[in-house]
């Protein structure tokens, strides 16, 4: 046996897996939190207590024609994305500094490292579905870190500063005290 966990790692079972909470979940039946521009349906440790403990979680995000993932990074989990319906157009900003824009269609997998300035769209006509699983048991609005959220907490001297505008073009600009999570282009 120490040969086995000298090669393999200690072979305990988690205490958090030992339980009688349920090990299914069913995301399709999960009431989705609406925004204008699409839906999104997560289980995380909070509604799915068997994740409490195990940095995973997994989330369905339905984009509308027009939808787009608020531009945003996560402080402390990467994601894979697995489009299963439409088409998603991508950028994605990693840590390096580079800078990748791409289309993602049914099956394709994105990998979004943590910490990296990423989104996506729906360009299409139909629903754009995405498969997010992410290592993290939190729920999305406790590790997600939005643009407009972002931005909001910046004086307009110092948004002019960086755009090379003036200052007034940003006073009217829309507060956001959160992650606006999904939202729809305003064409």
């Amino acid at each position: 046996m120490t040969e086995d966990a000298a090669r393999f790692g200690d072979p305990r079972i988690p205490s958090e897996t030992i339980t009688s909470k349920s090990h299914l979940f069913h995301l399709g039946a999960l009431a989705p939190t609406t925004y204008d521009g699409g839906t999104q349906q997560q289980a995380h440790e909070d509604n799915f207590p068997i994740l409490k403990g195990q940095q995973a979680s997994i989330q369905l995000i339905t984009l509308q024609p027009g939808g787009i993932r608020e531009p945003h990074w996560h402080p402390s989990a990467w994601e894979i994305n697995l489009v299963t319906n439409g088409v998603a157009t991508w950028v994605l900003i990693d840590g390096n500094g580079n800078h990748e824009s791409f289309d993602a269609h049914v099956d394709d997998i994105v990998f979004a490292p943590q910490g990296s300035f990423h989104y996506f769209e729906n360009r299409g006509t139909g629903n754009l579905e995405v498969l997010i699983i992410q290592n993290t048991s939190a729920p999305e609005d406790k590790d997600n870190i939005g643009v407009g959220e972002s931005l909001s907490k910046l004086p307009p001297t110092v948004l002019s500063a960086v755009f090379g505008v003036p200052t007034e073009t940003f006073n009217s600009f829309k507060k956001f005290d959160n992650a606006v999570t999904i939202l729809r282009s305003h064409k």
